[in-house]
């Protein structure tokens, strides 16, 4: 799983660092901290800290055959 976050996009609204702590963080209270390259273990809370973005500046790509990204839709 590769993640991707366009930081001029994100906002700071940290649903992401509440819904998938240890793949994101805030650094202060704008900066977004990520680990691009979350195991496996935590794929289901990255998915949904992409899907809970407000503007939407998570992309997941899985890499298991698929070479198109998922982008997170508004919830």
């Amino acid at each position: 799983m590769k993640v991707v976050v366009d930081l001029s996009r994100c906002q700071g609204y940290a649903q992401c660092a509440f819904l998938a702590p240890d793949a994101f963080r805030m650094h202060g209270e704008e900066a977004l901290m990520y680990d691009p390259n979350p195991d496996d273990v935590r794929r289901e809370q990255v998915l949904r800290a992409a899907a809970a973005c407000p503007v939407q500046a998570i992309l997941v790509d899985q890499l298991e055959g698929q070479d198109v990204p998922v982008e997170a839709s508004p919830s």
